[in-house]
């Protein structure tokens, strides 16, 4: 029972996740069509992430010491990778495209767990992730927009693959014989993450002036502020928390299946927000998706099967043998039994 209360709890998380990271373009696109770089709105989301993570940093201030590559790793590939690769991306391929790309992720973290971490995959998981691929292809329409070229598929795969990163160390600050605080994990990884995008958007280029006025978000007049409140607090701040203590509660290809979930949800928001009509293959395709994650969350991860051990079977055989012939020397049999079921434990891989 309380392993399915954890998984529970985890899908809960997930979907948290989701809808909060699915909220950052339809806050994030008014502000661009302000007059803001998309660079310099990524920057201003770590950043200032980081900002409001701070005092959690300080308290975990051991932790740059202990798992240094830990950390950085996670700000290099799931925060500042995911988010430039991706806005590079979209710069040369169409959006819908470069965010199915994108969320091919899931299908390389089963890749890993198969065959760099040789754990077996459920069926249901990779089913899961098929269907979610699959549906994902019609949410964003993938056949209206099929001029690609190469260096911008190259960035999309590139982005899918520091998603994957995302995952894999999000879940491996938890393997480990002492485990990374989830919120201390993720304070350094924005503060790791907002200092390497820093080169890279070049902030002081930035417009500042657009940040005091307000941004038209379906014809509504919202303060500018506002929008980068809710990107900053809500598709930064929940979303990082949520989605790294989901990955450690369900494992890395169920969350990474759930996730594709975001597709879906901005692509809802922005209908609902944002005037921008959903059509009949983008409401079957989004059915898919959630079909697929329900899927794959059903699904239970194998355990890796041990090895069996020569000669195991004979010596749990001698065990039980000795733990009756000590039953049978003592008055009041009961201890027998206690000692042919620790044999049987042993027996049991």
């Amino acid at each position: 029972m309380h392993a399915s209360q954890g998984r529970s709890a985890g899908l809960g998380l997930a979907l948290t996740s989701a809808f909060a990271f699915g909220g950052s373009g339809v806050a994030a696109k008014p502000l661009i069509e302000a007059g803001l770089d998309p660079l310099h709105v990524v920057w201003l989301r770590v950043a200032g992430a980081a900002l409001v993570m701070l005092p959690i940093a300080w308290r975990h201030r051991d932790l740059p010491r202990r798992k240094p590559a830990l950390l950085a790793g996670f700000g290099l590939l799931g925060v500042a990778g995911v988010q430039a690769c991706y806005f590079a991306a979209i710069s040369r391929i169409p959006v819908g495209v470069a965010l199915l790309v994108e969320y091919f992720a899931p299908a390389l973290v089963l890749g890993w767990v198969r065959f760099v971490q040789r754990r077996p995959v459920t069926r249901a998981a990779a089913l899961g992730v098929v269907l979610a691929v699959g549906g994902l292809a019609c949410v964003v329409q993938i056949w209206s927009g099929l001029s690609f070229d190469a260096l911008g598929l190259l960035l999309a795969l590139a982005a899918a693959g520091c998603q994957v990163g995302y995952f894999v160390l999000a879940d491996q600050g938890s393997d480990e014989d002492e485990p990374v605080d989830p919120l201390g994990f993720i304070a350094y990884g924005l503060l790791f993450g907002a200092v390497l995008l820093t080169f890279v958007a070049r902030p002081w280029d930035m417009d500042g002036s657009v940040l005091g006025g307000t941004a038209d978000l379906d014809g509504t007049a919202v303060p500018a502020w506002l929008l980068l409140g809710w990107i900053v607090l809500i598709a930064t701040v929940l979303a990082y928390v949520t989605g790294v203590v989901s990955v450690r509660k369900l494992s890395p290809q169920v969350a990474g299946v759930v996730a594709c979930l975001e597709a879906v949800i901005a692509t809802v928001l922005a209908w609902v927000l944002l005037g921008e009509h959903l059509g009949v293959p983008q409401i079957a395709g989004g059915a898919v998706v959630l079909v697929g994650a329900f899927i794959a969350q059903s699904s239970t991860p194998k355990a890796a099967t041990a090895e069996p051990v020569a000669g195991s079977a004979d010596q749990a055989a001698g065990e039980q043998a000795d733990g009756e012939r000590a039953g049978g020397e003592r008055a009041g049999g009961g201890q027998a039994s206690d000692g042919a079921g620790v044999a049987a434990g042993k027996a049991t891989p």
